[in-house]
């Protein structure tokens, strides 16, 4: 499944979620949200992941990336399998 690491107060995080839900994905069945706000260990798994310390996050198996409209792409790809 894919891990969505995000903050509660990154506008960029909120951007992708929005995206997800118009896409009709739902959490929990398509994507799993994983809170990494600083100071939590969902931050700390981005940081030795992805090597920043930077949200929105995604993990889907070997894949990883930043940056919302890559991730946004990603999933949008992901819908259309």
């Amino acid at each position: 499944m894919v891990e969505l690491y995000i903050s509660s107060t990154c506008p960029f995080c909120i951007k992708v979620i929005r995206a997800a839900d118009q896409m009709g994905l739902s959490e929990g069945k398509d994507y799993a949200i994983v809170d990494a706000a600083h100071g939590t260990p969902g931050r700390q798994k981005v940081i030795d992941t992805g090597g920043k310390s930077m949200v929105p996050f995604l993990i889907d198996g070997e894949k990883s990336m930043y940056e919302s409209d890559d991730i946004i792409e990603y999933l949008r790809a992901a819908c259309a399998r």
